[in-house]
Parts: structure tokens; C-alpha cells; sequence
């Protein structure tokens, strides 16, 4: 039997020999749910929820309507238990990918049981809530918005969505996400904070390899 730990590692390599340029992060809250992982693309911001074989359905259906708010698409990852009826549980759109030990159960092997479509259901005003503050700083810059410094954070967001279509500010946004540094984020959050007369936020907790977005 395969648990969530035993996926989720051999998946990113798995996604990042298929996919090339692509970053993860995990466990990402978004409404009333948590997404397992994003994975971010050059122009795509992708949901995944892992279902191993130890798992049920019973949170899933509550977490759709999230996934389907905030992402570009959606993937599930399932072990052999689910792979059968896993269609049943998620909308069309969705891709499914299933996973099974080899036979001398010393590796893992993930297949493409259905490619991702194009969510049409995603709100670019919760998407654009993952970026941090410096970030949508940025992206203001890169599109010579006004700096807008005692607006709010949401004021900001909705200043990039009038004024930047939606294909610009999407493909800067999944750049900022794809350099997201831990090493210098929580730095840089501080003098945004300072300069504005904040006060300085708590030093983010990282896990070891993958970031927490």
C-alpha cells in the first residue's frame, strides 16, 4: 500500500522530467481546504490533490469548489485502489494520474490516465491572492503601475487585474512563483513592511526541500 509520503517525491520528479521548467510548493490553504501541492509552470498554476491507497474521498467533494477557485487546472494523483472509479469523484477538466509500486516494490510508477484541461471555473481574484506583497510590487513595476503604497494589499491586486490583462500579469505572476527565494523572502517582506510604517512580519517557516507557499 501506498501512503501520501511515498508519492509525493517520486511525483515532482516524475512532473519535472515531463514538464521541464516547473516549482512546487505545499500545503497551501485556499478558502475552507488545503491543497496538497501547486505546481507552478512558466504560464500555469496548477492544483494537485494526492488520494494514495490509504485515503477515502470523504473531504473531496468539499474540496473542489477551492481547487476549482483558485487554479489554471487540477490534477489527482491516485493509487491503483482509486484508479478505477477515480472519474466519478472530480469534474472533466481534471487530470488523473495514477501511481503503483513496481513489481519488486522498490520503485514507483506514475501514469496519465487523463491530461488536465483548462479550468473554466478558475477567479484570477483568488489566484492572484498567492503572491506576496513585494512580488505584486514587482509586477506593479514591470508594468509601470503607480506604486500605490498606502493602498491595501487587495486594492493592489485589483489595480493589476484592471489595468494588466490577464495573459501579462498571469505569465509575470508564475515567474515571480517560479524565483520565489526563501533564503531573502522574509527580508524583503520586512523592508516592504518597514517602508510603510508596519510592523515586520514573523520569519517564515520552511519545511527541508519543498517550499510552503
Amino acid at each position: 500500500m501506498l501512503y501520501d509520503k511515498d508519492i509525493r517525491e517520486p511525483l515532482f520528479s516524475f512532473l519535472e522530467e515531463r514538464l521541464g521548467k516547473v516549482r512546487f510548493f505545499e500545503e497551501k490553504q485556499m478558502g475552507e481546504s488545503r491543497a496538497d501541492v501547486i505546481m507552478i509552470t512558466e504560464d500555469l498554476i496548477c492544483g494537485i490533490e494526492i488520494k494514495s491507497d490509504a485515503d477515502t474521498y470523504a473531504r473531496l467533494k468539499r474540496q473542489i469548489p477551492d481547487y476549482c477557485k483558485y487554479f489554471d487546472c487540477n490534477y489527482v494523483v491516485v493509487g491503483t485502489s482509486h484508479a478505477s472509479h477515480v472519474d466519478e469523484h472530480v469534474p472533466d477538466d481534471w487530470g488523473i494520474i495514477t501511481v503503483e509500486e513496481d513489481e519488486e516494490g522498490s520503485a514507483v510508477d506514475f501514469y496519465i490516465l487523463r491530461e488536465a484541461k483548462r479550468n473554466p471555473n478558475c477567479d484570477p481574484a483568488r489566484k492572484i491572492t498567492i503572491l506576496w506583497r513585494p512580488e505584486l510590487k514587482h509586477i506593479q513595476e514591470l508594468n509601470g503601475l503607480p506604486a500605490y503604497k498606502e493602498k491595501s494589499k487587495a486594492c493592489v491586486q485589483k489595480l493589476i487585474m484592471d489595468r494588466v490583462p490577464e495573459e501579462v500579469w498571469q505569465r509575470q505572476m508564475c515567474e515571480e512563483l517560479l524565483q520565489r527565494d526563501y533564503t531573502t523572502i522574509h527580508d524583503t517582506i520586512n523592508a516592504f513592511r518597514a517602508e510603510n510604517g508596519r510592523k515586520p512580519r514573523r520569519r517564515i517557516r520552511r519545511r527541508k526541500r519543498r517550499s510552503l507557499i
